[in-house]
């Protein structure tokens, strides 16, 4: 398989419909893979993978080719990280107080 010219080819829509079909083993028309057709699309996925996307989540494809899996402690050491951009944090006997004012102020 050319992967150069497959990958010349490839737009990321039909990237995730192949992806998609991979996964499920189904075309989105909703006909099933061939065994060919599915070793084939997962190759294109992998490839594609490696040389287009800069991921580094669990099961991708590293841009070295490598199968990139992480471990217990790679996701923790992910969580802390992300543990100082929390959204909103909020403490739930503020929240109750206010609830408790607002129902006396309504009798």
């Amino acid at each position: 398989m050319q992967y150069d010219d497959a990958l010349r080819a490839m737009t990321p829509e039909i990237y995730e419909r192949m992806k998609n079909a991979v996964e499920t083993g189904r075309w989105p028309d909703g006909n099933k893979l061939t065994a060919v057709q599915l070793e084939n699309a997962m190759e294109l996925v992998m490839v594609y993978q490696a040389k287009r996307l800069q991921q580094d989540d669990h099961f991708t494809i590293a841009p070295s080719g490598e199968l990139l899996m992480k471990t217990k402690g790679d996701f923790r050491a992910e969580l802390r990280l992300r543990a100082g951009s929390d959204i909103a944090r909020f403490n739930i006997n503020d929240a109750l107080g206010n609830a408790n004012s607002d129902s006396d102020t309504e009798k």
